[in-house]
This record gives structure tokens, sequence and C-alpha cells, in this order.
């Protein structure tokens, strides 16, 4: 993080992939009127209409905790966003990657600092071979931006500072009356967030 203070080109990125489920409530506190305490309730799993295909009890989603650097006139930062298909895996990784590169593309960044756990689709040969590839890329034509993975120590997750925000985002998004559909919480929680809502990564999206 130092280094990235004196690279004002550079981007901070804090990558983290999490579960969010539309039956399993979050632990919190809430203020309650006196006698009325507010009761969350797992709710039964809900079934698919007839000949309808049933939805996904938990999304998963890819998030980057992106800092810009403190001497920029827009100094700030923000979460970005994509749900996947499915459960992470190199592919849609890779996919994530890609698009987080457009979008610091798209604030002038020259590189991400790129800070993240040991996850196995972190570290698998189909990753490390695209980063490699992409670096050389940007490396030789002068375009795109570079990512500089700096893995944290195993069984670290509060290194990250992306975890709380998951925490809290959850217990912002939690419906304790009802089931939300996947479109429902999807909604929630790219409102929560302040971010973007973009169409999820397929397994088989295909990388350039």
């Amino acid at each position: 993080m130092r280094l990235a203070e004196t690279h004002p080109e550079w981007l901070l990125g804090f990558e983290d992939e999490v579960w969010w489920s539309r039956v399993s409530q979050p632990h919190l506190h809430s203020w309650a009127a006196a006698g009325r305490p507010l009761h969350l309730v797992e709710p039964p799993t809900p079934r698919a209409p007839p000949g309808k295909a049933a939805e996904p009890l938990a999304l998963a989603c890819y998030g980057l905790l992106a800092r810009w650097h403190p001497t920029d006139a827009n100094a700030q930062e923000a979460i970005w966003l994509r749900f996947v298909d499915g459960r992470p895996v190199s592919t849609s990784t890779i996919a994530f990657l890609a698009w987080c590169c457009d979008q610091a593309a798209a604030l002038g960044k020259a590189a991400i600092l790129l800070v993240w756990d040991n996850a196995s689709w972190h570290l698998s040969h189909a990753v490390t071979d695209w980063l490699r590839d992409h670096n050389q890329q940007v490396k030789s034509t002068g375009q795109g931006v570079r990512l500089l993975p700096c893995r944290l120590p195993s069984k670290s997750p509060w290194l990250n500072p992306i975890e709380p925000k998951w925490v809290h985002g959850k217990r912002a998004v939690v419906e304790p009356a009802r089931t939300l559909t996947a479109d429902q919480l999807e909604q929630r929680i790219c409102a929560y967030y302040a971010c973007d809502r973009h169409p999820r990564l397929s397994i088989t999206e295909q990388v350039a």
C-alpha cells in the first residue's frame, strides 16, 4: 500500500468473492418498539412454480474495493461488483479481472495493485497464465492496465478491508418478512453499494 501511494497512476484494489443467501439470515442487532423485538426467521426453501426452473438459493459475487490515490482531485473509493452464474471459477475470475481493467482504464489508471487471498481459482494455471500474458501485452503495446497481484497470508480475512463491507451489506439488504427473488436481492445489493448493475458473468464466457 505504501508503494501504491508513490504511484498516483495506480489503483489499489482489494478483491474477494462472497455468497449472498436468499434464505439464511445474518446476525444483527436492531432497535425495536418496546415489547416487540425484531425476529429474523429463516424462511422455508422456496419452490419453483410448475414448469419453471428453481432460482438459486444463493448468489455468488465478485467484488473489488477500489481506492483512488489520495492526491487525486476526485479521491474516493468504490466497490465494483459482478455477479456470476454458478460459483467462482478460473474463467469467471479472468472475466472479472479483465472488466476491472476496463473500469480502471476509464479512470485513467495504468495499473491495479491487486490484493487478494489464496483461493484455488486465484492460483489456477489458467488465471496465472492469463495474468502473465495480459501484463506482457500491456507492456509491449503500451495500452491497457497492468495487474500486480499481492497475495494475503493464508487464513487472514481480517487483512482484507472488503470483508467487513460484506458483513454490513448483508445486514442492510436483509428482508425479515419474505424471501427475496434473486433479481430483487441483486438489485438491493447494487443499490446499497451504489454501483451499476451489470450482466452476470458466465463460466462459459470467453475472454480475449
